[in-house]
């Protein structure tokens, strides 16, 4: 289950800030909101798949055949 406390450490805002820095991307004032959103949703389905338990002797297969 996913620690609360872990979401508390994430600002989205300040992420959204510093990569629209990072990148150079100018990020208009009227987009900002929806943009912190989704990061803010996309960091909590990730937060999901992180606290997924994995065995520690799990090992990823050799090649991928669909």
């Amino acid at each position: 289950m996913a620690d609360p406390s872990a979401d508390s450490l994430f600002d989205a805002e300040g992420y959204v800030d510093q990569m629209a820095a990072l990148l150079v991307l100018p990020l208009p004032p009227d987009a900002k909101p929806g943009v912190v959103e989704n990061v803010a949703q996309i960091h909590q389905i990730a937060q999901q798949v992180l606290d997924f338990p994995l065995a520690n002797d799990l090992e990823a297969g050799p090649t991928f055949q669909p």
